[in-house]
């Protein structure tokens, strides 16, 4: 896929923290329960950490006590491309920013939380950075 934002990986390297790279670039994962934005109860917009394409709402955040930050809808569902992961013997659906094709997590579905969409969108922390609203 060509996406709108798309840099060598000299440049996303120079541009990201060794963590941020292995997370977002190469769909690493952080530790569970580790990510500053698990627990965070902020208003405001969660924006891709590379590139900064909003991909979140706070008002969609909510506790799924699985450890990641834990969404049940995109902020536009053009913002995040799905894409199947076959990696570690399982069936899974990555989630990427569209605008710059970097890792974000995974969505899952049917897990019965009382949520609109039965969707959990489980995103890295070090994936998102939060724009806070003011007010």
């Amino acid at each position: 896929m060509v996406y709108e934002v798309d840099k060598p990986d000299e440049q996303w390297r120079a541009e990201l923290s060794p963590e941020e790279y292995r997370v977002l670039r190469e769909a690493g994962t952080e530790p569970a329960f580790t990510g500053e934005y698990t627990d965070t109860k902020t208003t405001g917009v969660y924006a891709c950490r590379a590139c900064g394409a909003e991909l979140f709402r706070s008002d969609t955040k909510f506790e799924s006590h699985c450890g990641w930050p834990s969404f049940y809808d995109p902020k536009d569902t053009e913002a995040v491309e799905l894409i199947e992961d076959r990696s570690f013997g399982m069936l899974r659906t990555e989630v990427r920013c569209a605008r710059c094709g970097s890792h974000l997590g995974h969505v899952f579905e049917g897990e019965g939380y009382p949520v609109p969409t039965d969707q959990r969108y489980c995103i890295n922390s070090i994936s998102l950075r939060l724009a806070p609203e003011e007010g």
